[in-house]
């Protein structure tokens, strides 16, 4: 058990406004469901180099990071429903800059999708959501 919060991050890469990348995730949590690429900042690590890299690990690509979209809590519980760990998500949109995707740490597979074909794959609300706000931050469309 943590002793406190994770801090991670995660982006919403995009290949123009035809594209958005997922990865299937390869670790706990949330493992083997579609999400963003992301992870955890290192000590010492400012947010957006811990964007740059964890993106560069699980997908070989390079990207030009853009605004905020928003910061999600996530928490899993144990079976008697006390905190098992708590992940602070700082979430911010991107571009896609050079590299094609292929899986690497901590993911299964990554692919390019259409924005409504990334909105089904994604179980949880709250990426969805964050999908959802970095399509209207970077391109104005409505998902």
């Amino acid at each position: 058990m943590a002793k406190g919060p994770i801090v991670a991050v995660g982006a919403v890469i995009w290949r123009g406004p035809e594209r958005v990348l997922l990865v299937r995730r390869g670790q706990p949590p949330r493992i083997g469901e579609w999400s963003i690429p992301g992870g955890r900042v290192e000590m010492g690590e400012r947010l957006m180099e811990a964007l740059a890299r964890e993106v560069l690990e699980e997908t070989g690509l390079t990207i030009a990071t853009g605004e905020l979209i928003d910061v999600v809590d996530f928490m899993e519980r144990d079976a008697d429903g006390a905190v098992d760990a708590h992940f602070v998500l700082i979430d911010f949109s991107a571009r896609w800059t050079r590299g094609e995707p292929h899986a690497g740490s901590d993911v299964s597979e990554c692919a390019w999708f259409l924005p409504a074909e990334a909105i089904a794959r994604v179980s949880w609300e709250e990426t969805r959501r964050i999908i959802r706000l970095s399509a209207r931050q970077l391109w104005q469309l409505k998902l």
